[in-house]
């Protein structure tokens, strides 16, 4: 049993005058925030607010990189080539150290968006690419991803640490990948049903599947989307749950 979990959320997902989410809530109650760079969701303003929020509540920055796709929220898949997706990956963990320096604070850590997230489970080049963005970048950084996924192995390649991560809130396949969104079951609304599944998560390593059956599920971190209905409410049960079961909320960061 782990005494201690790291609780993320998709931040500075705002863009001008649409709003996304509560992200000064959030920033009292997840340990780690991983903020859009402006491809799929965020603009120059709202990462700075974003980040200033997160360094005043001592939450970890880490940059939530994603294809360049504003108007499908970075939810769909790109056929970008290689040197593509390094530059872009690149830019946009440039862009958010900038911001994150000027409040005195630093990147720890990357995470990918949405429909490259999903991308490079299987995608070896595109992996690939991603992982020697983050090595070119500096810094060792570790990427938060999926166990038995490219990513993972890309990482490994370059030297860089792969964090797995579960998802309080998607449900999961008996393979122990995410359902997707088309399908039913893939998100989970129930606060609840939520705080508890999460508690088994960091107790148990265990989760069950959409078909009923039961899988494991090491994970370092624990993902509580900011941008999906009543998020601020979940992830407030998830943290007390997890308080409640003597588990002590701080980013995964901290261990390294």
């Amino acid at each position: 049993m782990s005494s201690t979990a790291d609780l993320n959320s998709d931040s500075g997902e705002a863009f001008g005058s649409w709003a996304m989410g509560d992200d000064n809530t959030m920033m009292g109650i997840v340990s780690s925030a991983n903020i859009a760079c402006g491809y799929h969701a965020g603009d120059p303003l709202t990462m700075r607010r974003t980040v200033a929020a997160a360094a005043e509540n001592s939450v970890a920055i880490g940059a939530h990189v994603a294809y360049p796709d504003l108007v499908g929220f970075g939810r769909r898949f790109l056929d970008m080539t290689a040197d593509e997706l390094t530059a872009a990956v690149l830019y946009q963990m440039g862009a958010l150290e900038a911001i994150a320096r000027s409040a005195g604070t630093t990147v720890s850590y990357v995470k990918p968006h949405g429909g490259l997230y999903n991308a490079i489970v299987h995608h070896e080049t595109q992996a690939k690419a991603v992982a020697r963005a983050v090595k070119e970048f500096g810094g060792d950084l570790p990427i938060l991803c999926l166990p038995n996924s490219e990513i993972e192995k890309a990482a490994r390649e370059v030297g860089l640490e792969p964090v797995y991560e579960a998802f309080a809130d998607r449900g999961y396949t008996s393979e122990g990948t995410l359902v997707p969104r088309t399908q039913p079951g893939a998100v989970i609304h129930d606060a609840e049903q939520i705080a508890a599944r999460v508690v088994r998560m960091v107790t148990e390593s265990r989760v069950t599947a959409v078909d009923g059956s039961d899988i494991t599920l090491e994970a370092r971190s624990i993902c509580v989307h900011g941008d999906t209905p009543g998020a601020v409410d979940i992830a407030r049960a998830v943290r007390a749950a997890l308080t409640d079961h003597g588990i002590d909320i701080r980013p995964f960061t901290a261990n390294r």
